[in-house]
């Protein structure tokens, strides 16, 4: 038993190291291809797709080698969480493009707050007192290190809005999916990834060139920059495939919470590598979340304690295949009963 949670615990622990390195390098990666002191490759949407086009080759490769297994999603569900999962990113990059940086990064820090309240409306989902105050404390740390000027306008608004709704059901959606299908991590990844890829590569370019009037096929590419898109790239598989996996594994709280570590991991680099200002404000904000975080992990261990105490055997949740086959065993077993009786009468 104990070596069983040490090595889930060791699990849980790769997981979210994966997330963080991979996230902080491909913002590193991008930074360096986007910025005009880089490469100047101002294709956000265009490059999500080509993102989601080489995950979904991985997770294809992986399919026809054996190494993962296929399971069935209905394709309504896969198509319907690409949609929501693709306006999530259009409207994150909208919405970066007419707020000022302020406010998106107010709208990034709402996200914890929304996906509580709509696990509480979709799953009725409760929080201990001591989770809802780490969350506050973090939201408040990361918020002082952040959070600059704050200019809104309507437009801005309804696109950070909806880019805040569709990620934070995104993110529900991952748990939700791989729990309801009995599908791993990487498996649901490899089906929604192809879709997701599509529909960005089609509409990306117009995206794109709606946010900064310039078209992908008049960018000249240098070897730099393409090498550049191959590392971004590559991360990205391990970026996306540690999102799905330690959303799967914890929940969609813990994944906006404890991925602000991320934010941290960030500033910190951008002022080692790339000589962007640290503040006091900046490092005491840093502190205050860092502390919000070790408070949040504390508080959801508490929050674990008492039903481990209650079910010390029983297992989280049952997926809708288990509760199927369990049905269909009680409704075999009845007329077995009957006819015994019937025979020994």
């Amino acid at each position: 038993m104990e070596s069983e949670k040490k090595s889930s615990a060791i699990s849980d622990v790769g997981a979210w190291a994966m997330n963080v390195v991979s996230s902080v390098g491909i913002i590193m990666a991008n930074k360096q291809l986007m910025s005009n002191n880089g490469y100047a490759f101002s294709f956000a949407s265009t490059l999500t797709g080509f993102h989601f086009a080489v995950t979904a080759l991985v997770g294809l490769v992986s399919n026809a080698t054996g190494y993962s297994a296929s399971k069935h999603v209905p394709m309504w569900e896969l198509i319907w969480f690409s949609l929501v999962a693709n306006l999530s990113i259009t409207g994150m990059n909208f919405s970066l493009m007419l707020n000022s940086v302020g406010f998106y990064q107010i709208s990034k820090l709402s996200m914890i707050p929304v996906v509580c309240v709509m696990e509480w409306i979709l799953h009725n989902k409760h929080y201990t007192r001591e989770v809802k105050m780490s969350v506050v404390v973090v939201v408040i740390g990361v918020g002082v290190c952040t959070v600059t000027d704050v200019k809104v306008n309507l437009k801005g608004f309804v696109c950070a809005s909806l880019a805040v709704v569709s990620t934070s059901l995104q993110q529900i959606s991952i748990g939700s999916l791989q729990k309801k299908y009995s599908i791993g991590s990487f498996e649901l990844l490899s089906k929604t990834a192809p879709i997701q890829a599509l529909f960005l590569l089609i509409l990306g370019p117009f995206v794109d060139y709606y946010l900064s009037e310039k078209l992908i096929t008049n960018y000249k590419m240098s070897t730099g920059a393409l090498l550049c898109i191959l590392l971004s790239c590559s991360l990205a598989v391990f970026c996306n495939v540690s999102q799905y996996l330690c959303i799967g594994r914890f929940s969609a709280v813990s994944f906006q919470v404890l991925g602000h570590m991320k934010t941290v991991c960030v500033l910190t680099l951008g002022w080692l590598l790339f000589d962007s200002e640290l503040t006091f404000k900046n490092i005491m904000g840093m502190i205050i979340a860092v502390v919000g975080m070790v408070i949040y992990s504390w508080a959801v261990e508490v929050e674990k304690q008492p039903n481990a105490k209650t079910l010390p055997h029983a297992k989280n949740s049952m997926t809708e295949e288990e509760i199927r086959l369990l049905k269909e065993g009680i409704e075999m077993n009845i007329p077995k009963d009957v006819e015994n009786g019937e025979a020994q009468g």
